[in-house]
């Protein structure tokens, strides 16, 4: 199959307006439709968000039966769906499934011609589905279940596009989850996350999609609420712990971030004194990073500037990073 690109991320909440919320505040991410009963969906309702190539839909449950409350009761609020674009749906879910991937939903195919969105969803991990997507044109609406109010793909913000999903797994799950990536999806398991004891990385030939796999590692696994352990335990089993935004200038969106009240998460002590005799010249001011918490790491084709939010969930789980890639392909 081939996979071009992430369609859209579906996060699970008990109240998505407030989801919604802090991400428009937080992040600039711009309203861009709803669906609920009265527009077709069953059992939830959904705030559709947009910024340039990011897309993001907020579910909550309006049904006790539906999956959505079933996830939020066992994880809290956190990704549940990760929709894959491909050239044909039907296809990639039929290809997927002989592969051995779970399936979940069936292709289906609405809207009018010219417009039409194919979904069909298989398990990817964990409760995190992977919905193959296929549209007629790119620009075409979401989904008819979704009342769109105008705000296309081309809206301006800084953040550009989805640069990875950071999944953590029980330590005994690595192994497997790579080689379902490998196996069923077709993806390509990279050198980039061999720096980090229990990180693998498996990304698409576009190289448009990429996972971070991380479980727990004895003796490795540091204590911080944003290890894979700790997140196993608090998300109750497998799940994306993070989603990292591409920006082209960090800077401007941390500032941005912390003046709409966004709490990013400091670099450790010390950091900084030791930056350049770790790394050599990056090409910018480290005073500028101190300011700011971003942190920094480079491999053989450039350098990496990265902050992480603080997660607003009671279980401390689901956070944002965000990445500036100035040449570097390494995941930190």
């Amino acid at each position: 199959m081939e996979i071009r690109s992430v369609d859209h991320i579906e996060v699970f909440a008990g109240d998505a307006d407030r989801s919604a919320r802090e991400l428009r505040d937080c992040f600039g991410f711009a309203l861009a439709g709803r669906g609920g009963p009265d527009t077709g969906l069953r059992g939830c309702e959904s705030v559709l968000l947009r910024q340039r190539d990011i897309t993001l839909l907020l579910t909550s449950p309006t049904d006790a039966r539906h999956r959505a409350a079933e996830f939020v009761r066992a994880h809290g609020d956190g990704v549940a769906v990760v929709g894959i674009g491909v050239d044909d749906a039907r296809d990639a879910f039929a290809e997927a499934v002989e592969r051995g991937a779970v399936p979940v939903s069936p292709p289906e195919t609405s809207g009018p011609a010219g417009a039409r969105v194919t979904f069909a969803s298989v398990i990817g991990f964990g409760d995190v589905e992977h919905r193959f997507v296929s549209r007629d044109r790119p620009e075409a609406p979401f989904a008819p279940v979704v009342d769109e109010i105008g705000c296309g793909r081309s809206g301006g913000g800084l953040l550009r596009s989805v640069d990875h999903f950071a999944v953590c797994v029980p330590a005994d799950a690595v192994e497997e989850t790579v080689h379902r990536y490998r196996e069923a999806f077709g993806l390509i398991e990279t050198s980039c996350g061999r720096t980090v004891p229990g990180r693998r990385v498996v990304r698409s030939a576009s190289g448009e999609v990429t996972f971070t796999i991380a479980g727990p590692v004895r003796g490795a696994d540091s204590p911080g609420a944003d290890s894979p352990g700790a997140f196993v335990e608090s998300h109750g089993g497998a799940g994306i712990q993070h989603v990292a935004f591409l920006t082209e200038d960090i800077a401007a969106a941390v500032r941005t971030g912390m003046e709409r009240g966004t709490r990013f998460v400091p670099a450790p002590p010390g950091y900084y004194d030791a930056l350049t005799a770790r790394l050599g010249p990056i090409g910018v001011p480290v005073d500028d990073l101190r300011g700011l918490g971003i942190l920094a790491d480079r491999d053989a084709s450039g350098v990496l500037l990265q902050v992480s939010s603080r997660s607003v969930h009671p279980r401390g789980t689901l956070f944002y990073e965000l990445i500036d890639r100035r040449g570097a392909r390494v995941h930190a």
